[in-house]
């Protein structure tokens, strides 16, 4: 009896050493991953031998051997785009500052829509005697802005900076009978029309590039986005027009002694992609001294923003 002991353990010990280099070697033919991919889909299978992972996408199934004896332990896992075996959700690299930081997307780029007008330099709507002909129809008074190009610089997960390029036009819509011209000194005079008008309109478009610093608020699966900052812009053109009420138009290219540079400050609040903008130009529309009657307009803007 007592040789049959010994002979069934030296047995098992020898299954086991055989078992232990089935096992290593299982784990060394791993190495050599078959992938499938069809489409924008990847599909792999990987043995480790105490793991076994299987990913579709970018989903995948972790089957972990249990040393208890138990149930194998199963993991569903989301991986990046690059490399099938590495999760995108490791605590590490979901932690790490560079994660944060290149995951931060600003809200710049996209089309904004509003009103554009212009204020004195105490901030008042109301036009100075003798330069009336420089009120605007307000309700017609409107701003279109491109946003083209966005750069975003992640502090954090949700705070950075924002920069990039917009094509900004503006509609100065007089509100009389009536257009603005330059005399001979380059100063900003009535232009005084008989015949009835339907539209006339001073029309700019310059290029912006803003600095604003963002900072988002997680609300459920949702952020509320604010941001502000300086802008600058340089116009490219300007042009006047009027409309008359048999249907013809008549416009005129010109500088009109508009500022070619101008900065201020603008700001945006909003809900994901629908933002409320506003931007006030420190700047004012014409050249120092140039202005009607001598007086300086500051333009500012306010609108909708639809981010991308």
């Amino acid at each position: 009896m007592l040789t049959i002991i010994i002979s069934q353990g030296f047995s098992q010990a020898s299954s086991t050493d055989k078992k232990g280099d089935n096992q290593v070697a299982a784990v060394a033919d791993s190495n050599s991953i078959t992938k499938v991919v069809v489409g924008q889909d990847r599909l792999a299978y990987v043995d480790k031998g105490d793991e076994i992972n299987v990913r579709v996408g970018n989903r995948g199934l972790s089957i972990l051997e249990s040393l208890e004896g138990k149930l194998p332990k199963l993991e569903v896992e989301k991986y990046d785009n690059d490399n099938p075996l590495i999760c995108e959700d490791n605590d590490d690299n979901k932690d790490s500052k560079e994660h944060r930081r290149s995951h931060f997307k600003g809200h710049w780029a996209g089309i904004e829509v509003g009103f554009n007008n212009y204020v004195t330099d105490n901030y008042n709507f109301s036009l100075p005697a003798g330069i009336e002909y420089m009120s605007l129809n307000s309700g017609k008074a409107v701003n279109f802005n491109l946003n083209f190009s966005q750069l975003s610089i992640g502090l954090g997960r949700h705070i950075g900076f924002v920069t990039g390029l917009g094509l900004n036009w503006n509609n100065y819509v007089f509100d009389g009978n009536n257009n603005i011209i330059k005399d001979s000194g380059g100063n900003i005079i009535n232009d005084p029309y008989t015949e009835p008008l339907k539209k006339s309109k001073l029309a700019t478009l310059y290029l912006d590039l803003p600095f604003l610093f963002e900072i988002q608020i997680p609300t459920d699966h949702h952020r509320i986005n604010i941001a502000a900052g300086p802008i600058g812009a340089v116009k490219i053109s300007s042009h006047s027009k009027v409309v008359f009420e048999n249907g013809d138009k008549a416009k005129s290219d010109g500088d009109y002694s508009l500022n070619m540079l101008r900065y201020g400050v603008t700001a945006r609040i909003g809900y994901q992609n629908l933002e409320i903008y506003g931007t006030y130009y420190m700047t004012p529309l014409f050249r120092q001294g140039k202005g009607p009657g001598g007086v300086d307009l500051f333009p500012f803007e306010i609108g909708l923003a639809f981010s991308i």
